[in-house]
């Protein structure tokens, strides 16, 4: 499969009830945060810190990209991430 032809991944930050930030990629935003608040298969983190709103999402052109900003992303300090959020 070409490039071209591949579904875009997206980089995401979910804020869950207890206020804290969870950051992941995918290539589906509503089946995979629908999976966050299902529990089953979400990600650990979420069953124990249940999510609570999509805050955030950017468009990657291939995994690989993704999984580089994501951990960009989780680097980042909470204030750092809250101004991303706001900024965008």
């Amino acid at each position: 499969m070409s490039e071209s032809l591949s579904p875009p991944w997206f980089v995401y930050i979910i804020r869950c009830r207890n206020g804290k930030l969870y950051t992941g990629i995918t290539t589906d935003i509503e089946r995979r945060f629908s999976e966050h608040q299902n529990g089953a298969r979400g990600a650990k983190f979420t069953r124990a810190n249940p999510p609570e709103e999509l805050i955030y999402q950017e468009s990657c052109v291939d995994r690989s990209t993704a999984s580089i900003r994501e951990a960009q992303i989780k680097k980042l300090t909470r204030s750092q991430k809250l101004l991303l959020i706001a900024t965008n």
